[in-house]
């Protein structure tokens, strides 16, 4: 009983301690209210519609589907050929993505942060950041006038060299090459902008003390720099193993054709097909829920591995 009364002590005052703090900062916390409400709205309030992954729905019928089927619809997609293929190719854009792409942000905030001249330093920032806000119809466009087998640059340095060109959007083989490539290129300077947060938090006075002892840039680097900004790094690479299966769905529809569907479909563009192309509202949401629950599964798993291994994790 005692324990019971001091436990419910404990709790009133947290609480009454946690309300002091935001009515002393209401300012700030009230910037959390149009975010939180947009969560709920379009992040949280259309989960509810993944009852129809266990329903038959009929488009203009009840909005939560019309009879319970339970596995029907996750039983046709295991045994579907066509979305294994599209799972196989997600996993590879992806996979690439997350290997060449997820390395080179750490590489360059390092290169910047080795810069002395700040003025050189910044217009390299702006330069790499620029990308990452132009909308994806703009990138989608660039690339197509860019790869252009009559008249692109990429294409006209290869016909020079040797008499030849490349369908890079219209040959299978290459797609992921222009995915994964542009993909760094657009992402790599915004990419930076954590990792370099990051360093300026490192203490100065570890480089000094490094530099007294004889450690050079490299050495200073691998057992200072680096080590001082691995928590970013294993937070970002958790969050990103978690997304592994979410692929930039505009982009590929705006690149992709059926003549590079072998390795560019994947499995957004392929609801995309079945849900608003076909109707097949029901289908397309069990495997949307089967791609999030792997995420989750995915995002735990690496939060784990991470926190056994360098004691650096989400939760």
């Amino acid at each position: 009983m005692e324990n019971s009364i001091s436990t419910q002590k404990s709790l009133m005052s947290k609480l009454k301690r946690d309300l002091t703090i935001i009515r002393k900062d209401w300012q700030l916390y009230s910037l959390l209210v149009l975010p939180l409400i947009y969560y709920v709205i379009f992040k949280y309030g259309p989960m509810i519609g993944n009852v129809i992954a266990f329903r038959k729905f009929v488009p203009g019928g009840p909005a939560l589907g019309t009879e319970w089927v339970g596995m029907k619809y996750f039983n046709m997609f295991i045994h579907d050929a066509t979305f294994w293929h599209v799972f196989k190719n997600t996993l590879v854009l992806s996979g690439l993505s997350l290997v060449i792409g997820f390395p080179i942000p750490i590489i360059f905030a390092l290169l910047l942060n080795e810069l002395k001249s700040n003025k050189f330093k910044r217009v390299v920032q702006t330069a790499s950041y620029l990308p990452y806000f132009l909308s994806t119809v703009i990138v989608a466009g660039l690339i197509m006038q860019i790869l252009s087998p009559s008249n692109g640059v990429i294409n006209m340095i290869i016909k020079a060299l040797t008499g030849k060109t490349i369908d890079f959007l219209g040959e299978a083989k290459w797609f992921s090459t222009v995915y994964v490539g542009s993909g760094v290129w657009q992402g790599m300077g915004w990419g930076a902008i954590l990792y370099l947060a990051a360093l300026s938090g490192i203490n100065m006075e570890l480089y000094e003390a490094a530099r007294i002892d004889g450690a050079n840039r490299w050495k200073q680097t691998i057992h200072i720099t680096i080590p001082g900004i691995m928590p970013t790094i294993v937070t970002l690479l958790i969050l990103n193993i978690g997304g592994l299966l979410n692929v930039g769905f505009e982009k590929i529809l705006l690149l992709y054709s059926p003549l590079t569907y072998s390795t560019a479909d994947v499995i957004s563009t392929y609801l995309y097909r079945l849900g608003l192309q076909s109707n097949s509202f029901s289908y397309a949401t069990a495997i949307g829920l089967f791609e999030a629950i792997i995420g989750l599964i995915l995002v735990g798993t690496a939060n784990f591995v991470s926190r056994k291994l360098t004691e650096n994790s989400l939760w």
